[in-house]
């Protein structure tokens, strides 16, 4: 049973940055963020793979949110950056691991086994 712990959320105007930090208790492939805002569905945002250092990021946060980890991840932690923050990137934000992942489609969310509790970020106009 891998347990994920998120941190770094809060709150931010509109054209602020946050970071947000996931800590998995064991080691996992696949480490990615989702996001779900009351009455939206959960959406992917971003994945890395610790071995190989891909990434993958949803449409909607393309070019303002980045995701990276340590080299060598030895705390199997991962970042994500988020900058030019906007009022819709309001939501839960989830940690996620994943053993393997679809590099078409990464953000299938049964590919994801193991979920952390979320961190909430809220982004104010």
């Amino acid at each position: 049973q891998v347990q994920l712990m998120e941190s770094g959320g809060g709150s931010v105007q509109a054209g602020g940055s946050l970071r947000l930090s996931c800590t998995a208790s064991e080691d996992s492939t696949y480490l990615g963020w989702f996001r779900q805002a009351p009455g939206k569905e959960r959406e992917g945002v971003a994945v890395i793979h610790k071995y190989g250092g891909s990434t993958y990021y949803g449409d909607s946060v393309k070019g303002r949110f980045t995701i990276s980890q340590d080299i060598p991840n030895t705390e199997n932690t991962v970042y994500l950056q988020m900058n030019s923050l906007k009022p819709e990137d309001t939501a839960m934000y989830y940690c996620a691991a994943a053993p393997f992942i679809n590099p078409w489609k990464p953000f299938i969310p049964s590919a994801y086994n193991f979920w952390g509790q979320g961190t909430q970020v809220t982004v104010s106009s």
